[in-house]
């Protein structure tokens, strides 16, 4: 077998599901668990470290006959912006999209004040996202803002 046919089969092919591609060897483990893989009864394949033109090195997981809801994805996109997601079906790449956070995230924050409303009374926070690059984000109703490393997912 040639080199270059054993780089293509690092990672089995998938023939149905969803292939997040180009996540940051460090927090590989920490979208892992954001999307609840641990629960999950589908075959999933976790890789990381693997060599990667655009980054060094990533990280990569597949999971069959799983697509995800935008809810789910915006989840991931806190702590792992620009990641790539591949829809699969029959073998192919039908959909690929750089995940990106939204300009609004709701219900999925918690947020550090523990004076905010949000923390006190049976409501979803709601926080804005002011900077994308830098993943700051600001909730509606205390104004506090919270960057990236800060962020307490629900």
């Amino acid at each position: 077998m040639s080199a270059e046919k054993k780089k293509e089969l690092q990672v089995a092919a998938l023939e149905n599901g969803t292939a997040i591609d180009h996540i940051p060897p460090s927090q590989l483990f920490k979208v892992a668990s954001l999307l609840g893989l641990e629960k999950m009864n589908n075959t999933i394949t976790i890789g990381n470290n693997f060599h990667s033109n655009k980054m060094g090195c990533k990280g990569m997981i597949k999971i069959a006959d799983k697509f995800f809801e935008e809810d789910e994805i915006n989840r991931i996109a806190m702590i792992a912006p620009n990641i790539i997601l591949n829809i699969i079906r029959d073998y192919e790449v039908v959909e690929k999209k750089t995940v990106t956070l939204p300009d609004e995230l709701i219900g999925l924050v918690k947020c550090n004040n523990p004076k905010c409303i949000t923390n006190n009374e049976p409501m979803l926070s709601r926080f804005h996202v002011i900077d994308k690059e830098k993943g700051t984000i600001k909730c509606h109703y205390c104004e506090r803002k919270i960057n990236k490393e800060d962020i307490i997912i629900k």
